[in-house]
């Protein structure tokens, strides 16, 4: 593919909302705590290099998996006939199959997910984001009833995925 059917490919879509769901900050630091007592259990009655060389290596996988444990992103993009479309962990939906859509707030979190939730739904969820948006399908080809997805900002998403809604 040329780089002007790129270009053409990429303004076709104008980004309306996207947010990537970073750990926090004390996953990092328990990260850098775990690789220090590894790299001391190594370099215990031994030299230097036994806890430089375990530390090094611990620290890059601790950071590798601090960083896969953030790939997710949420995308909410119009197209140029005028969809927009959400897009998380490689599903799209596009914004002409809501039928309703609700922030759910940290304190309702807990129902949301127990037992008042349908094992069809489509979830996407985080331990560390605790608000979630919750879009309701009307779709007849789909058999999935509702999305739930987390978020930093839901009612930011929402107002950019289903404007007329809110």
């Amino acid at each position: 593919m040329h780089n002007s059917d790129v270009d053409q490919i990429r303004g076709a879509t104008e980004v309306l909302y996207r947010e990537r769901q970073w750990v926090p900050w004390y996953f990092w630091l328990a990260g850098a705590l775990f690789s220090l007592l590894v790299a001391a259990q190594f370099a215990l009655n031994r030299n230097a290099l036994w806890f430089f060389g375990p530390l090094i290596v611990v620290c890059a996988l601790a950071g590798w998996f601090m960083v896969w444990l953030s790939r997710t992103v949420v995308v909410v993009e119009r197209d140029a006939s005028g969809t927009r479309w959400l897009s998380v962990d490689g599903a799209n939906l596009p914004h002409t199959v809501v039928a309703r859509s609700i922030v759910v707030p940290a304190s309702a979190r807990r129902n949301a997910l127990g037992r008042q939730l349908d094992p069809a739904a489509f979830l996407v969820t985080h331990g560390w984001v605790k608000e979630h948006a919750l879009i309701v399908l009307d779709d007849p080809e789909d058999p999935t009833p509702y999305w739930l997805v987390s978020s930093q900002d839901p009612a930011r998403l929402l107002e950019a995925f289903v404007p007329a809604e809110r």
